[in-house]
């Protein structure tokens, strides 16, 4: 039963996928605000950890020094080692670009929400990976312009960085803090999110699978995946994957070597191996608004990271999760 039930998950993702370049409609539509579908949904995932969370894991786990390190120096600068490693191997401007675009990859931070969805699916440490999302989101701020200004010029567009810090509040850091106060002080709230767990687990997984068709309906819509030439657009796929990877064994290595626990290495490659979309698209506007960089080459590796980052890490988690549980 339990192996159906993994399988069920990764049909299910990729029935996703299909429908979204089949059907890519709801992603747009006008009566239905998809996005604001998967913020509210975001924001009560968030709410029902905080029911479950207790203050003594939270204290516990912010003294885990050494899983913050790594989480934070794969994200901040693994990634940018590993990209410009393969900048001696550039000879053309248009490998130059492709290049940049990886770069610009590799300086924005992780995720929050699918990350710590991805986490708590695979029964990690929930607690230091929404810790380390919001510091990555709030530290990246800053990074990401620093690590781009050594390759180019930014330029003089303006653009409100106060979106992002609404979404770390509303759909991550108040639900949490409310879920914690109505935990602490009536107990029924706790009691009620571990008897119904179950429910809890799948609605995290429903979520996760709207996230797969909005990325997948927004990339086919807007024709991302057409914009450069294919042997540019096959290059950059497997460059993705393979970043990907490489990040997530070295990370892995690396847990093993610091005797992380299970739920710590977990909680380490999952918060580490991810990117922002969100910062990624808000960037761009302010780092090549004005260039004469293409935009759509830009955006290709984060958006190929982004749903591959989903899709895969959703299939790892839920197997993680069933072997925990086993």
């Amino acid at each position: 039963m339990k192996n159906i039930k993994l399988d069920t998950f990764v049909i299910l993702l990729v029935v996703s996928v299909v429908l979204s370049y089949f059907f890519p409609q709801l992603a747009f539509s006008k009566i239905i605000s998809l996005n604001r579908v998967i913020s509210v949904g975001i924001a009560l995932i968030f709410f029902f950890y905080g029911l479950k969370l207790s203050f003594s894991d939270i204290k516990r786990d912010l003294r885990n020094v050494k899983l913050h390190v790594v989480i934070q120096l794969s994200t901040f600068i693994l990634f940018p080692f590993l990209v410009l490693l393969a900048k001696p191997f550039i000879f053309s401007e248009e490998g130059e670009i492709i290049w940049l675009s990886f770069m610009f990859l590799a300086a924005i931070p992780s995720t929050v929400s699918s990350s710590v969805v991805m986490v708590s699916l695979a029964r990690g440490n929930v607690s230091a990976s929404i810790f380390n999302a919001t510091v990555s989101g709030l530290v990246g701020i800053f990074i990401t312009p620093i690590w781009m200004s050594f390759f180019i010029e930014p330029t003089a567009v303006q653009y409100d960085l106060g979106v992002i810090y609404v979404k770390l509040f509303s759909e991550i850091l108040a639900p949490i803090v409310l879920g914690l106060v109505l935990q602490h002080y009536f107990s029924y709230f706790h009691s009620f999110t571990k008897k119904y767990s179950s429910f809890f687990s799948g609605f995290d997984k429903f979520v996760i699978l709207l996230i797969v068709y909005n990325s997948f309906a927004v990339s086919f819509a807007e024709k991302i995946f057409q914009s450069v030439h294919i042997h540019d657009f096959i290059i950059i796929a497997v460059a993705t994957i393979a970043l990907f990877f490489v990040v997530y064994e070295i990370i892995g290595w690396v847990s093993k070597k610091m005797k992380f626990s299970t739920e710590d290495k977990i909680a380490a490659q999952f918060c580490g191996t991810k990117k922002s979309l969100l910062h990624g698209t808000v960037f761009s506007e302010i780092l090549f608004g004005s260039g004469n960089i293409p935009m759509g080459i830009i955006l290709l590796p984060i958006m190929l990271f982004h749903a591959f980052q989903i899709f895969v890490i959703s299939i790892i988690a839920t197997k993680k999760g069933t072997k925990i549980c086993a």
